[in-house]
């Protein structure tokens, strides 16, 4: 076949997306179901054909990976990839059923040391968030001027700042650094997280809903005060 183009019709680039891990620690169907039900109906809409990776370094031996696999997408979830996977029979059967595994994530978060060596300045962004929009603050703290809307997403290495209506997810300390914040003027988020941990909507406390607030990680779990 002779094609020819001016410029190359394809193109490969990095880009930076979050995305839901599930962990499992059971191989049990009936008890994955049972939490998988409970977990979903606390926000449906934000689960509904949600991409997750699956997380299998505390999944017992032994396990039956296409009834794992048909019982998490019968709960509306949409499989991505399997990460951390150290058995190796099992990882033969994941990638013949069609699934990417991923190598070890520990890794790739444990860098708070260096990230505090490499920061930059702050990034600023004055204008409206708007859905669809993913904001991402590499080596740095992100601060929003205005409203962040509902579908629109913030990433960030350091801490993020809100002067305004925050909808969207806003997740800080994007590779590992805990100790980072989320700051904002008027919270009802989607979803929060602090290096990977997060809470969604219905656990944002009714007496700071829609008021100014801290997001912060504190004896492993994110939490949620007052300013």
């Amino acid at each position: 076949m002779n094609i020819k183009y001016e410029q190359t019709p394809i193109k490969f680039k990095g880009s930076v997306f979050t995305t839901l891990v599930l962990y499992l620690t059971s191989n049990k169907i009936n008890i994955i179901s049972y939490f998988l039900t409970r977990e979903i109906k606390k926000s449906p809409e934000f689960f509904e054909n949600a991409p997750v990776m699956i997380n299998l370094s505390l999944l017992p031996k032994n396990s039956n990976w296409n009834k794992i696999k048909d019982v998490i997408t019968s709960h509306g979830l949409k499989i991505i990839g399997v990460v951390d996977c150290y058995d190796f029979y099992l990882k033969d059967i994941i990638q013949k059923s069609g699934f990417p595994i991923f190598s070890n994530t520990k890794s790739l978060i444990n860098e708070k040391k260096n990230n505090q060596k490499r920061f930059h300045k702050s990034i600023f962004y004055k204008n409206t968030i708007h859905s669809g929009q993913t904001i991402y603050a590499k080596n740095s703290d992100l601060i929003i001027t205005n409203n962040v809307n509902e579908g629109s997403e913030l990433i960030s290495d350091g801490n993020i700042h809100v002067y305004g209506k925050l909808s969207g997810r806003a997740l800080a300390g994007a590779h590992g650094d805990n100790t980072r914040r989320i700051f904002c003027t008027n919270l009802c988020s989607e979803l929060l997280s602090i290096s990977g941990e997060y809470c969604l909507m219905d656990s944002i406390p009714k007496n700071i809903f829609n008021k100014s607030a801290q997001v912060i990680f504190k004896n492993g779990i994110v939490n949620i005060k007052k300013l």
